[in-house]
Protein backbone atom coordinates (compact mmCIF):
# COMPACT_ATOMS: atom_id res chain seq x y z
CA UNK A 1 0.00 0.00 0.00
CA UNK A 2 1.30 3.33 -1.04
CA UNK A 3 2.91 5.57 2.18
CA UNK A 4 0.56 8.68 2.63
CA UNK A 5 2.38 12.02 1.36
CA UNK A 6 3.59 14.04 4.51
CA UNK A 7 3.23 17.39 5.12
CA UNK A 8 7.43 18.50 5.49
CA UNK A 9 8.73 21.58 4.89
CA UNK A 10 11.58 22.72 2.61
CA UNK A 11 13.95 23.89 5.69
CA UNK A 12 13.46 20.12 6.99
CA UNK A 13 14.34 18.44 3.79
CA UNK A 14 17.49 20.54 3.73
CA UNK A 15 17.91 19.05 6.90
CA UNK A 16 17.61 15.35 6.07
CA UNK A 17 20.64 15.09 4.55
CA UNK A 18 22.78 16.12 7.60
CA UNK A 19 20.83 13.56 9.65
CA UNK A 20 21.57 10.58 7.09
CA UNK A 21 25.07 11.33 7.14
CA UNK A 22 25.35 11.86 10.45
CA UNK A 23 23.78 8.38 11.33
CA UNK A 24 25.46 6.98 8.57
CA UNK A 25 28.98 7.45 10.59
CA UNK A 26 27.35 6.26 13.97
CA UNK A 27 29.16 2.94 15.09
CA UNK A 28 27.17 0.08 14.71
CA UNK A 29 24.24 2.17 13.89
CA UNK A 30 21.85 -0.79 12.50
CA UNK A 31 21.18 -1.42 16.18
CA UNK A 32 22.37 2.20 17.94
CA UNK A 33 20.28 4.63 19.91
CA UNK A 34 20.57 8.21 19.56
CA UNK A 35 19.38 10.99 21.72
CA UNK A 36 17.85 13.91 20.39
CA UNK A 37 20.90 16.23 21.68
CA UNK A 38 23.55 13.61 20.40
CA UNK A 39 22.27 13.59 16.73
CA UNK A 40 21.98 17.88 17.20
CA UNK A 41 26.00 17.65 17.55
CA UNK A 42 26.52 15.38 14.99
CA UNK A 43 24.56 17.71 12.10
CA UNK A 44 25.07 21.55 13.74
CA UNK A 45 21.83 22.03 14.38
CA UNK A 46 19.90 22.16 17.99
CA UNK A 47 18.25 19.86 19.33
CA UNK A 48 14.34 21.14 19.38
CA UNK A 49 14.85 21.18 15.62
CA UNK A 50 15.83 17.96 15.85
CA UNK A 51 12.81 17.01 17.26
CA UNK A 52 10.58 19.09 15.41
CA UNK A 53 12.22 17.49 12.00
CA UNK A 54 11.83 13.95 13.19
CA UNK A 55 8.29 14.27 14.29
CA UNK A 56 7.09 15.78 10.77
CA UNK A 57 8.02 12.42 9.52
CA UNK A 58 6.32 10.71 12.15
CA UNK A 59 9.13 10.18 13.48
CA UNK A 60 9.27 9.53 17.68
CA UNK A 61 11.69 8.82 20.43
CA UNK A 62 11.57 6.63 23.41
CA UNK A 63 12.13 9.12 26.72
CA UNK A 64 15.64 7.99 28.34
CA UNK A 65 16.53 5.79 25.24
CA UNK A 66 16.59 8.16 22.14
CA UNK A 67 15.39 7.16 18.96
CA UNK A 68 16.67 3.89 17.05
CA UNK A 69 19.04 4.60 14.50
CA UNK A 70 18.10 1.94 11.42
CA UNK A 71 14.59 3.06 12.18
CA UNK A 72 15.27 6.66 11.78
CA UNK A 73 17.85 5.81 8.72
CA UNK A 74 14.86 3.58 6.72
CA UNK A 75 12.60 6.84 7.22
CA UNK A 76 14.57 9.51 6.15
CA UNK A 77 16.23 7.12 3.45
CA UNK A 78 12.08 6.80 2.13
CA UNK A 79 11.64 10.47 2.75
CA UNK A 80 14.45 11.68 0.16
CA UNK A 81 14.07 8.31 -2.07
CA UNK A 82 17.16 7.11 -1.85
CA UNK A 83 16.45 3.76 -1.06
CA UNK A 84 15.58 4.05 -4.39
CA UNK A 85 18.01 4.41 -7.44
CA UNK A 86 18.25 7.72 -9.46
CA UNK A 87 20.72 7.55 -12.65
CA UNK A 88 22.30 10.40 -13.30
CA UNK A 89 23.82 12.26 -16.30
CA UNK A 90 26.42 14.98 -16.03
CA UNK A 91 26.79 17.87 -18.73
CA UNK A 92 29.93 19.33 -19.09
CA UNK A 93 33.35 16.68 -19.50
CA UNK A 94 35.90 20.05 -17.50
CA UNK A 95 37.45 19.66 -14.69
CA UNK A 96 34.26 20.20 -12.21
CA UNK A 97 32.36 17.18 -14.73
CA UNK A 98 34.81 14.76 -13.89
CA UNK A 99 35.56 14.92 -10.76
CA UNK A 100 31.70 14.48 -10.12
CA UNK A 101 32.07 11.92 -11.88
CA UNK A 102 34.41 9.95 -10.19
CA UNK A 103 33.29 10.96 -6.87
CA UNK A 104 31.94 7.60 -6.11
CA UNK A 105 30.01 8.61 -2.73
CA UNK A 106 27.27 9.55 -5.24
CA UNK A 107 26.45 6.01 -6.65
CA UNK A 108 26.69 4.80 -2.62
CA UNK A 109 23.64 7.07 -2.21
CA UNK A 110 21.89 6.05 -5.17
CA UNK A 111 22.50 8.51 -7.97
CA UNK A 112 25.09 6.72 -9.91
CA UNK A 113 26.36 8.63 -12.70
CA UNK A 114 25.00 6.33 -15.93
CA UNK A 115 26.61 9.22 -18.55
CA UNK A 116 29.33 12.10 -19.27
CA UNK A 117 28.19 14.10 -22.42
CA UNK A 118 29.85 17.71 -24.28
CA UNK A 119 29.56 18.93 -26.88
CA UNK A 120 33.52 19.81 -27.41
CA UNK A 121 35.51 17.95 -29.85
CA UNK A 122 38.15 17.20 -28.00
CA UNK A 123 36.50 16.34 -25.18
CA UNK A 124 33.97 13.77 -26.69
CA UNK A 125 35.33 10.50 -26.97
CA UNK A 126 37.52 10.51 -24.06
CA UNK A 127 36.78 8.39 -20.80
CA UNK A 128 35.93 9.68 -17.18
CA UNK A 129 36.86 6.36 -15.69
CA UNK A 130 35.31 3.86 -17.29
CA UNK A 131 32.67 6.23 -18.76
CA UNK A 132 32.65 7.21 -22.58
CA UNK A 133 32.22 10.90 -23.07
CA UNK A 134 28.77 11.52 -24.98
CA UNK A 135 28.21 14.25 -27.09
CA UNK A 136 25.17 16.39 -25.65
CA UNK A 137 23.12 15.30 -29.34
CA UNK A 138 22.96 11.65 -27.52
CA UNK A 139 21.12 12.95 -24.36
CA UNK A 140 17.60 11.49 -25.63
CA UNK A 141 18.71 8.26 -26.52
CA UNK A 142 21.10 8.10 -23.10
CA UNK A 143 17.68 9.20 -21.31
CA UNK A 144 15.35 6.62 -22.36
CA UNK A 145 18.27 3.54 -22.26
CA UNK A 146 19.31 4.16 -18.41
CA UNK A 147 16.04 5.61 -17.08
CA UNK A 148 17.83 9.37 -15.93
CA UNK A 149 16.38 10.74 -12.94
CA UNK A 150 18.48 13.68 -12.72
CA UNK A 151 20.89 15.64 -14.80
CA UNK A 152 24.02 17.87 -13.52
CA UNK A 153 25.12 20.74 -14.92
CA UNK A 154 29.31 21.37 -15.11
CA UNK A 155 29.51 23.81 -17.86
CA UNK A 156 30.40 26.90 -18.25
CA UNK A 157 27.54 29.47 -16.76
CA UNK A 158 26.94 30.86 -20.73
CA UNK A 159 26.05 26.99 -21.48
CA UNK A 160 24.34 26.47 -18.76
CA UNK A 161 20.70 27.31 -19.94
CA UNK A 162 21.03 25.54 -24.10
CA UNK A 163 22.46 22.30 -21.39
CA UNK A 164 18.93 22.53 -19.40
CA UNK A 165 17.00 23.07 -22.91
CA UNK A 166 18.67 20.07 -23.83
CA UNK A 167 17.96 17.86 -20.90
CA UNK A 168 14.47 19.25 -20.82
CA UNK A 169 13.59 18.43 -24.19
CA UNK A 170 15.31 14.47 -23.42
CA UNK A 171 12.64 13.62 -20.41
CA UNK A 172 14.50 14.97 -17.29
CA UNK A 173 12.68 16.73 -14.63
CA UNK A 174 15.62 17.72 -12.13
CA UNK A 175 18.61 19.44 -12.47
CA UNK A 176 21.35 20.14 -10.44
CA UNK A 177 23.24 23.08 -11.63
CA UNK A 178 26.65 23.65 -10.52
CA UNK A 179 26.74 27.28 -12.42
CA UNK A 180 25.75 30.49 -10.97
CA UNK A 181 23.43 30.85 -13.90
CA UNK A 182 20.03 31.21 -13.20
CA UNK A 183 17.98 28.70 -15.01
CA UNK A 184 14.42 29.09 -16.20
CA UNK A 185 12.66 26.34 -16.56
CA UNK A 186 9.01 25.12 -16.61
CA UNK A 187 6.57 24.30 -13.42
CA UNK A 188 7.07 20.51 -13.64
CA UNK A 189 11.09 20.61 -13.70
CA UNK A 190 12.85 20.77 -10.33
CA UNK A 191 16.26 22.82 -9.91
CA UNK A 192 18.95 23.03 -7.14
CA UNK A 193 21.94 25.16 -7.53
CA UNK A 194 24.48 24.58 -5.92
CA UNK A 195 27.07 27.79 -6.38
CA UNK A 196 30.74 27.27 -4.34
CA UNK A 197 31.93 31.12 -4.71
CA UNK A 198 28.69 32.08 -2.73
CA UNK A 199 29.14 29.30 -0.22
CA UNK A 200 33.03 30.93 0.34
CA UNK A 201 31.24 34.53 0.65
CA UNK A 202 29.00 33.77 3.26
CA UNK A 203 32.20 31.65 5.03
CA UNK A 204 33.83 34.67 4.03
CA UNK A 205 31.40 36.51 6.24
CA UNK A 206 31.23 34.40 9.40
CA UNK A 207 35.18 34.78 9.41
CA UNK A 208 35.27 39.01 9.40
CA UNK A 209 32.38 38.55 12.71
CA UNK A 210 34.69 36.02 13.88
CA UNK A 211 37.66 37.92 13.77
CA UNK A 212 36.22 40.95 14.80
CA UNK A 213 35.47 39.72 17.72
CA UNK A 214 38.00 38.14 18.74
CA UNK A 215 40.66 41.33 18.32
CA UNK A 216 38.23 43.66 19.28
CA UNK A 217 39.32 46.13 16.29
CA UNK A 218 36.92 45.49 13.44
CA UNK A 219 33.53 46.38 13.04
CA UNK A 220 30.64 44.17 12.99
CA UNK A 221 28.98 44.49 9.40
CA UNK A 222 25.79 44.91 10.66
CA UNK A 223 26.95 48.31 12.00
CA UNK A 224 28.69 49.01 8.63
CA UNK A 225 25.73 48.58 6.75
CA UNK A 226 23.40 50.24 9.08
CA UNK A 227 25.87 53.25 9.06
CA UNK A 228 25.89 53.52 5.61
CA UNK A 229 22.26 53.52 5.28
CA UNK A 230 21.56 56.40 7.71
CA UNK A 231 23.68 58.28 5.91
CA UNK A 232 22.41 58.04 2.42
Amino acid sequence: MERPAKQVSEATISRLPLYLSALVELPEASNASVSSDGLAELAGVNAATVRRDLASLGITGTRGVGYDVGYVLHEIGVELGVNDEWPVVIVGAGNLGRALANYRGLASRGFPVRAVVDVDAELVGSKVGDIVVRHADDLAEIVAKYGVGVGVIATPPDAAQTATDRLVSAGVTAVLNFTSQVLVVGEAVQVRRVDLATELQILSFYQQRTAAARSGTGVPLALRSDSRTESL
